[in-house]
């Protein structure tokens, strides 16, 4: 019987499989989260508020996102201005 299972067709994952995946995946998202420093969202909001002095802006007009390597960390700034 075992050379019959070898041709039979692929079932669907299980939900249960389905389920790990998803699982994984949102734990490596969090794990990631946790890497930031605890100030980045009080500095979020500091820049937000220095550029609401000159110009309109919504706090989802910010994004600011820290990437860590071995030899220094990076601060990235986006900053979406509305037109004139």
């Amino acid at each position: 019987m075992g050379i019959f299972d070898y041709f039979k067709s692929k079932a669907e994952p299980s939900s249960a499989s389905v389920a790990k995946d998803r699982l994984q995946i949102i734990v490596a998202h969090e794990r990631t989260k946790r890497q930031q420093p605890d100030y980045l969202p009080q500095m979020q909001q500091e820049i937000i508020d220095v550029i609401r002095k000159y110009v309109q802006i919504g706090s989802e007009d910010v994004q600011i996102q820290l990437d860590n390597t071995d030899e220094c960390s990076v601060l990235e700034l986006n900053v979406t201005l509305p037109d004139q």
